[in-house]
Formats: C-alpha cells, sequence, structure tokens
C-alpha cells in the first residue's frame, strides 16, 4: 500500500511539472530578454531619440512639418452655421450634434441670429429615462443569474451621459424641446461625472434590491419590483432637480432676428416649442448607417438594449460602403442641410490646426515601428471604434464631383480646432468615420429599400458600440 502511495505522489509531482514547465515556455525567459535587449543598439541616433521623447510628446515630435502647409480652408459646398457650441467636461456629444442639425435649419428658415437649444432640459430627461431603462431592464433580468453576461452589462452600465442619434429621437420626440435661456447649463450639466457616480451607485443598490425581491417574494415579486423601482426613481429626479434644476412645463419666449428686432413673443410647452419650430419626424424621417468592413455590407443591424428610453428603439441601422455614404453625404450638403456624423476623431487629430489627416503624424520614421493594420483589423482588435460625434457641414468637391475634404461643426467651443470646426481628408474619413445620419429624402430607392429588412440583433457589448462622448 505504501509503494502505491508513493508511486502515485511520484506520478502528480511530475503532471504537476510539466504543466509548470509548459507554462514556462510562453514566459519572459533570461535568453528571450537577451535577444531584446540587444535588439536595441543604442546608437547615437537612438539615444537622441531617446532623450528627445523621455522630455517631449509623441505627438509633438511625431507632427509631420510638410502636413501643416497643405491646409487649405476653402470648400465648395457648405451649410451656413451660426455660433460654436461647447459641451464641456461631459460626453454629450451625441446631444449637442443633434441639435445643431435642428438649429441650423431652424436659424435658416426664421433669419434668426445665434441660437442654442437647451442642452440641461434635454440632459435631464435623457438621465432619468436612462435610470428607467435600467431598472425595468433588471427587472426584466431578475430570474437570470448574476453571473449572465447581460445582467453584468447592465450592473456595469447602469447611465452615462453618451449615447447614440437614438437619444436625439427618444428623448426629444417624447419631451420637446426648450431655448436655452429659458433652462441653461449648469455646473452638473457641464461636468457631469460627479452627479453621475451618485445616480450610478443609487441604481445599482436599487437593482440588488430588485434581484432580492424577486427571490424572496415569490408571487407578489412583481409588486415588489415596481415599488423598489419608483423609490429609486424619486431620488434620481431629485438628484438630477438640485443639480440641473427642474424642466419648465410652460415659457414665454421671445424670438430674435439676425439684427436684433423681435419677431414675436409667444407661450410655449416644450412639446408645442418642438413642434412648431421644428415639427419633424426624427423616428421614421431619418436613417443612421454604418460602415463596418467586419460585417456584410447592404445588411440591417440592431443593437440590444442600445437606446435612451425603455419605449424607445434600439439603435438599427444599414451598414454601407464609404462611397455610398458620402454620396448621400454631397447631396444633403447640396441641399443646405447638416447631418449627425461620428468618427474615431482622435486618430491624427492636430487639435491645434483643427485638422484631421492620415499624413498629420508620422509615428513609424520617429519610433522606427510600422504599424500596418486596416479599418477592419483596428475594430476587430479594439484598436478603433466611434467615439465622437459632430455636425457634418461641408465638402470640398474636385472638378469631376470627387470629395477632397469635409468639414464637421464641432462641440469643443469656438476657440477648439479651426473655428470650432474640424477639417478632415476624404482619405481619412474613408478610415475613421463610422456613423452618418441622412435624411430620406436624400437617400436612393434601392438603398431607402434595406430598412425593411428584418434586423440582425447584435449584443449590447458588441465591440464597436460604445457610447458617443
Amino acid at each position: 500500500m505504501k509503494t502505491r502511495h508513493t508511486l502515485l505522489a511520484a506520478t502528480l509531482l511530475a503532471a504537476s511539472l510539466c504543466a509548470e514547465a509548459q507554462e514556462r515556455q510562453g514566459a519572459l525567459t533570461p535568453e528571450l530578454l537577451a535577444e531584446l535587449q540587444a535588439s536595441f543598439e543604442r546608437t547615437p541616433s537612438d539615444i537622441a531619440l531617446m532623450n528627445a521623447l523621455c522630455n517631449n510628446s509623441i505627438n509633438k515630435l511625431a507632427l509631420n512639418h510638410e502636413s501643416l502647409a497643405n491646409i487649405d480652408t476653402h470648400f465648395s459646398n457648405r451649410v451656413t452655421s451660426k455660433g460654436i457650441t461647447d459641451q464641456q467636461r461631459s460626453g454629450r456629444c451625441w446631444m449637442f450634434t443633434g441639435m445643431n442639425v435642428m438649429r441650423a435649419d431652424i436659424i435658416r428658415r426664421n433669419g434668426l441670429g445665434a441660437f442654442e437649444f437647451s442642452q440641461a432640459f434635454t440632459f435631464f430627461w435623457d438621465q432619468l429615462e436612462k435610470s428607467n431603462l435600467f431598472l425595468q431592464s433588471i427587472i426584466d433580468t431578475a430570474g437570470s443569474p448574476m453571473e449572465d453576461q447581460t445582467v453584468q452589462w447592465l450592473f456595469k452600465h447602469p447611465i452615462s451621459d453618451g449615447g447614440q442619434f437614438t437619444g436625439i429621437s427618444d428623448i426629444i420626440g417624447k419631451y420637446g424641446l426648450v431655448p436655452k435661456d429659458v433652462m441653461p447649463e449648469t455646473v452638473s450639466s457641464n461636468d457631469t461625472q460627479a452627479m453621475a457616480t451618485h445616480i450610478a451607485r443609487r441604481l445599482r443598490e436599487a437593482g440588488l434590491d430588485i434581484r432580492a425581491a424577486h427571490d424572496r417574494e415569490g408571487k407578489q415579486a412583481a409588486a415588489a419590483m415596481d415599488d423598489i423601482k419608483t423609490e429609486a426613481l424619486k431620488d434620481v429626479y431629485r438628484i438630477l432637480a438640485l443639480n440641473i434644476g427642474v424642466p419648465p412645463e410652460q415659457f414665454t419666449w421671445t424670438m430674435y432676428a439676425a439684427d436684433g428686432s423681435p419677431l414675436g413673443t409667444k407661450t410655449y410647452t416644450p412639446r408645442s416649442f418642438y413642434d412648431e419650430l421644428v415639427g419633424d419626424d426624427l423616428t421614421g424621417g431619418y436613417v443612421m448607417f454604418m460602415n463596418d468592413p467586419t460585417r456584410p455590407y447592404y445588411k440591417r443591424y440592431e443593437i440590444d438594449l442600445d437606446r435612451h428610453a425603455y419605449d424607445g428603439y434600439n439603435w438599427t441601422y444599414i451598414n454601407l460602403p464609404m462611397d455610398d455614404i458620402k454620396s448621400m453625404a454631397i447631396a444633403s450638403i447640396k441641399d443646405s442641410t447638416m447631418m449627425y456624423m461620428s468618427c474615431d476623431v482622435a486618430k491624427c487629430l492636430n487639435i491645434n490646426k483643427g485638422t484631421n489627416d492620415v499624413r498629420n503624424y508620422d509615428y513609424e520614421s520617429l519610433l522606427g515601428v510600422e504599424f500596418g493594420m486596416d479599418k477592419r483589423e483596428r475594430i476587430l482588435t479594439y484598436d478603433s471604434g466611434s467615439t465622437h460625434a459632430m455636425t457634418l457641414v461641408a465638402v470640398d468637391l474636385d472638378s469631376e464631383g470627387k470629395p477632397k475634404k469635409w468639414l464637421v461643426e464641432n462641440s469643443w467651443g469656438a476657440d477648439s480646432g479651426f473655428q470650432g470646426h474640424l477639417i478632415m481628408t476624404d482619405e481619412w474619413l474613408d478610415e475613421y468615420l463610422f456613423r452618418l445620419v441622412v435624411n430620406k429624402k436624400y437617400i436612393p430607392t434601392d438603398i431607402l429599400d434595406l430598412t425593411r429588412l428584418d434586423p440582425i440583433k447584435l449584443p449590447a457589448w458588441d465591440p464597436l458600440f460604445k457610447c458617443e462622448q
């Protein structure tokens, strides 16, 4: 018996040592480290580069001097706009962008001067609706284990100030709009992090209480969970009201022309203000397009739980090649209609000059390292994705009608970039544009027909669908 135990112990020890050796095969061994160290030759040019990079930013040293001489601010086709907005320290680019598209049309049709909608008003309702979306989704999944991927995703992302164009249709279509001077910005709407932290914590606590009530209450669980949700929403409403103010139910507003003369004074509700000044079908009148080379083109996709309100619509889009997307964009701009667009804005961005150009920086020459991924590969490896929404306002066409560069109105203030705008080369747009929202009247019939396709549903945690900020 003793011999058998000894043999068994020896066998287990050998197996353990073998497994440990296999794990060590992928480790940084002394031999591999020596090879890595030898690959950095410490030539005089290497030492000079090391000294330069240790005392300066990579972007400063990689800035391509030749690209600075090629900044052209002329655009053959441009939509008129007045005033640059500033989202400050918030992730509300999607909101500013959607509202900037609408305000440009209102200014043009009514001959107004600079004008803004209240972002604080829309943000209040957005945060309350997102809170309800989270809580009701927790109720809907209360029977699933905590380890379920949807449940985990919900608790990781209870609320945010980022979003998509669905927020424009979900929130503004439901609650309307008010002018900025009726409900101005506050410290917490301009810098959302502190308030968001407390709202998220209250929502997570309520989420745990809802799941506990489901397990505890049996047949009475539905009523108990609804009560918990209602009490949590009261707390969220209180936090929002204290930090942003209470949204007006009615207001009196005077419209002024560009020369400052009054055009009339009227009493509105937020809904009647929207109906009279905008009156657009935000849900049915627009289509979102995506350029995602990781998935088949000419298909319709839907992102689960990617909406701003429980009774709203999941974000749905048509995946198209860039040439199709750019053709519709040109048609819209030529008809003086701005568009909601989003991209990976930080890539190749020279914010001081306000340009996005793939030639802005020469990292390969500076670092001596080649970077060769294309757009598809960058998406698949999480290296690139849509990060920021802006308003597409202009295109510069060559003699054959081909785009050379594009202009977007940003929401980072008038002193940012090129007079509050960014100039994007057509080559850069091919690589880093992801989404464009187009009015249906600029969409060819064969592409519009794709909206009738049953959507392919994708999960909320898909790598490409993080919120735009």
